[in-house]
């Protein structure tokens, strides 16, 4: 499912955008526990961000680390949620295999597996479609939210079966904590119903997922909206010093000498000094207090640098292992493997609550 949990390096609170207030650091879940199977992941139609790093990636290498059973799902097939065809996808598919290795994620601990490669997982979708109604899909704030963004020409049925299908991505490895944002909320509402009126009517099979939420910090791209890979203003984690250098140079601020914090009526100038005190692990006024009249081009030089020293580990990991796309390939046909046995297990015990014939 493309959701998330995160921790990030800073230890104080922000407020991130003009409209929303989060903190510079996710507080650890503290109802994580060893014996948790978590199930999260990321739709392959780009390179991951630094949003997505401080969003997401940070913190399931933590949890990875503790001891959870940790499942990342590249659902390819979502890719043709909003959009007609799915360009590149296998290039971006294992893009994201990088990204992961290079944020840490170790597959002999985490399991990283592609929707395709999957039937039985995908099979679930059927049964789970006939527990819920259509506009229970249809109200949905994602799907509502996907629907005004679509690239598609037409929006196709498969936008109003996206709900069910992440209830079955997180239900056939029976994970019972899923990493969400608060506006994700809703999609692991449906899965608990889903579980729910499955175990109703057939009997149980299906926990009923816990929600982990995540305060994310929020970090806006460089035109000054959303950090995102569809509007071309993200922040690669994949991307050289130089390229980092250049984008940031680019970056959307003000004409206001004095740095300050002040996500409400300076968004763009607090995105800089936010993303600086993330990969420092500072108190975003302290940044700005350090810049202090230096102006745009001062900060952006800190942020240039922050950013550059905190990922370098990270880049290199990620170029090394970009060496070995065997390895990326291998790493993948084995995650597929271990998801076919979990869900052809647990599509057994589907069919056989529901007296199907085998």
């Amino acid at each position: 499912m493309t959701t998330a949990s995160t921790t990030a390096t800073a230890t104080t609170t922000a407020t991130t955008t003009a409209t929303a207030t989060t903190t510079a650091t996710t507080p650890a879940p503290t109802h994580a526990r060893g014996t948790d199977r978590v199930l999260t992941g990321d739709r392959p139609t780009g390179p991951l961000h630094l949003g997505h790093y401080f969003g997401t990636l940070h913190n399931r290498v933590r949890l990875q680390n503790e001891g959870v059973d940790l499942f990342l799902v590249i659902p390819d097939y979502q890719v043709l949620t909003d959009r007609d065809v799915a360009e590149r996808l296998s290039d971006h598919v294992e893009g994201l295999v990088l990204d992961y290795l290079g944020a840490g994620v170790d597959p002999s601990r985490a399991t990283v597996f592609t929707h395709s490669a999957v039937p039985a997982l995908n099979q679930l979708l059927l049964p789970f479609l006939s527990l819920v109604s259509v506009a229970e899909l249809g109200r949905n704030p994602t799907v509502k939210d996907e629907i005004a963004h679509s690239r598609q020409s037409a929006v196709s049925g498969l936008m109003y079966t996206y709900p069910a299908h992440q209830a079955a991505d997180i239900l056939f490895c029976k994970a019972n904590l899923v990493p969400v944002g608060k506006d994700q909320e809703p999609h692991l509402e449906l899965t608990r119903t889903i579980a729910r009126r499955f175990n109703e009517r057939y009997g149980p099979v299906f926990p009923e997922p816990r929600t982990l939420l995540s305060e994310a910090p929020l970090l806006l791209g460089t035109d000054g909206t959303k950090m995102s890979k569809s509007r071309n203003n993200s922040l690669a984690l994949k991307a050289s010093s130089d390229e980092t250098a250049r984008l940031i140079r680019g970056a959307k601020t003000d004409a206001t000498r004095l740095i300050a914090y002040d996500p409400e009526h300076r968004p763009e100038v607090s995105n800089l000094v936010l993303l600086t005190a993330l990969c420092e692990g500072r108190d975003p006024h302290e940044v700005a207090a350090d810049i202090g009249d230096g102006g745009a081009s001062a900060l952006k030089a800190a942020a240039t640098e922050a950013v550059n020293t905190y990922f370098a580990p990270l880049r290199a990991r990620r170029a090394e292992y970009a060496q070995d796309m065997g390895y990326v390939r291998e790493l993948l046909r084995a995650g597929n493997a271990k998801a076919n046995e979990v869900a052809e297990a647990t599509l057994a015990e589907v069919r056989e609550a529901m007296g199907m014939f085998r």
